[in-house]
């Protein structure tokens, strides 16, 4: 099995640099016209590009490599940039296959310290930036009856990180867009993913050793970037990819207890806690009704 997207047309966001330069390379590499959106800023998002643009120099490669690419700066927590990255999307190339929501900055601060608005701002680019762009390409995937769009989420919002309360809130957050847009996609066939990558990028920069370097090479994401991409892999899923290692990230809830009416305290919840807390049948729930469900399901079978 060979993967390949010919005749698709991707954008990737913050593809000037680290892992966008290297997802929109790749999706040219095997057949994608590829829209190279990048601002050009810093990593804390401060200033743009001078001259000639990194989104047009990864453009530049491209199609010396003999692929299609265009170069866009649009502003992803921009409504009218998004709107008319899009529009010139299609009317240049007709449609939009895959949206990579990769764009994304750093303002790393304990929470005591952190301002408001540095902690409004990277929200804004990870979570309102994916918002955007998702909504901007949602009516012509709708019409197309198909398309994949791929969040970018994060270990530190997974699991946490110390310092960044805003990175992981944001990062959090882009899971629970994924996980309504996948359900309200499945008509439509609009599949929505994740990838949640470990690369040694300008974001890790100082933060891990000259070995952890070569190992955490941007390509090894991209690998897991590109079978997100393919129609083979499946929609929901949260593919966490670094250093030549691939798994899925997971949200389950424990099958837990109920308490009758009369016994509904927390002195009975701290009492069984073991039993909200074993995990022999937990389950990974596709939709919040289904928790509801189950209470309902609970509360009827212990009457």
């Amino acid at each position: 099995m060979s993967i390949r997207f010919d005749g698709k047309v991707a954008i990737v966001t913050g593809a000037g640099n680290g892992l966008g330069r290297s997802h929109a390379m790749a999706l040219a590499a095997r057949g994608a016209k590829v829209v190279v959106n990048d601002l050009g800023g810093a990593v804390d998002g401060t200033g743009h590009d001078a001259g000639v643009s990194a989104a047009q120099q990864v453009v530049d490669e491209i199609r010396k490599a003999g692929g299609e690419a265009v170069a866009n700066g649009a502003n992803v927590t921009n409504v009218k940039d998004v709107n008319k990255m899009i529009s010139d999307t299609l009317e240049q190339w007709g449609r939009i296959d895959i949206l990579v929501n990769n764009a994304g900055i750093l303002r790393d601060k304990t929470f005591s310290k952190m301002s408001l608005d540095d902690f409004r701002l990277v929200v804004d680019v990870h979570l309102m930036g994916s918002v955007n762009c998702s909504k901007a390409v949602w009516d012509t995937m709708r019409e197309q009856q198909s398309g994949t769009i791929i969040m970018t989420t994060s270990s530190s919002g997974l699991y946490g990180n110390f310092g960044q309360s805003n990175y992981g809130a944001a990062k959090m957050a882009v899971i629970g867009l994924m996980n309504v847009l996948e359900i309200e996609g499945q008509k439509y066939g609009i599949k929505v993913k994740a990838i949640s990558p470990c690369a040694a990028t300008r974001m890790l920069e100082g933060l891990v050793d000259e070995q952890a370097e070569k190992i955490l090479t941007v390509e090894s994401v991209t690998a897991g970037l590109l079978f997100l991409a393919s129609d083979e892999a499946p929609s929901r899923l949260i593919l966490a990819a670094g250093g030549g290692g691939y798994a899925a990230a997971r949200i389950y809830e424990t099958d837990g207890l109920y308490l009758p009416p009369e016994q509904q305290t927390p002195e009975n919840i701290a009492a069984n806690i073991h039993q909200v807390l074993d995990d022999t049948r937990q389950k990974m729930l596709q939709q919040g009704n289904e928790q509801t469900v189950k209470f309902v399901q609970k509360a009827l079978s212990g009457q």
